[in-house]
């Protein structure tokens, strides 16, 4: 069992993780519902919830249905592209959609500020960590509530595992190996720790995405071979045992660079390439 300010920090962790998934359904309910009152607002605006999504929803809630005078509403880069945003508006945005619109925002400013007051109790609670949630950060793809998730779940002691190895398998992040008589059979990794896995597959899809990096050379080297969830659960386990060791030495991530897997078997990318 993980010590009391690790068992409080992991229940506030989780519940805004909750909070924030339900802000997320609820902004899939908004996308439905302006698609049923024929609104195609996130066809042209990234983020329909955004400072100019809000001002035109909110003007719609209101019963402004003006394709003009709502796209008017558009702020900064969005105004380049006013009319397409009144040919998005222009739709038939009814009482019903108005009143459920107007519940589904009420509700996204609820959370908001539930995920704001988490958020500040968690940066008090995580004080006695800072060090450590900082140095977790200097990892690709692992930034400020990923690091904060990280902590809360394994803690900061990491001589309770023996080997990283041990980590990666308390984890589920480590494919099994079923095989007998010459044959192989499935090697899932199995359920694990439900929090913890979501947040290193979040940690290892953010990885992937950053250049010059070791864990995305690593994610684009697995992902045609091996496919993309089994690319991801690996940069998973990599990022699980860069956290093993950072934690137990203190040092900062040092990355291997994305020439890595080149430089280990040279003559390997020359075959490839002829």
């Amino acid at each position: 069992m993980p010590p009391k300010p690790i068992r409080i920090l992991r229940n506030l962790t989780r519940y805004r993780k909750a909070q924030i998934q339900d802000r997320s359904r609820e902004a899939a309910r908004l996308h439905k519902m302006l698609e049923d009152a024929g609104i195609k607002l996130s066809s042209v605006a990234t983020d329909i919830i955004g400072k100019s999504g809000r001002d035109m929803l909110d003007a719609l809630v209101a019963g402004t249905t003006d394709p003009v005078v709502l796209a008017d509403l558009a702020r900064g880069l969005l105004r380049k592209k006013i009319p397409a945003l009144q040919e998005a508006l222009e739709g038939r945005f009814g009482a019903e959609h108005s009143l459920i619109v107007s519940q589904i925002l009420a509700h996204i400013d609820f959370l908001d500020e539930s995920i704001d007051r988490l958020s500040q109790e968690i940066e008090q609670r995580i004080a006695p960590f800072a060090a450590q949630r900082d140095l977790l950060m200097s990892i690709p793809g692992v930034r400020q509530r990923t690091a904060e998730v990280l902590i809360s779940e394994i803690g900061v002691d990491m001589s309770i595992f023996a080997t990283p190895k041990h980590l990666a398998s308390w984890a589920k992040m480590s494919p099994g190996n079923d095989e007998s008589a010459g044959k192989r059979r499935s090697g899932k990794t199995g359920k694990g720790n439900k929090w913890l896995r979501a947040t290193l597959t979040e940690a290892a899809l953010a990885a992937g995405r950053t250049k010059h990096s070791y864990l995305a050379a690593q994610y684009q080297r697995l992902r045609g071979r091996r496919g993309h969830n089994r690319a991801v659960t690996a940069v998973g386990h990599s990022i699980l045992t860069a956290i093993w060791h950072m934690l137990g030495t203190g040092e900062l991530y040092n990355d291997p660079g994305n020439d890595y897997f080149t430089r280990q078997n040279p003559d390997r990318l020359t075959r490839r390439l002829v």
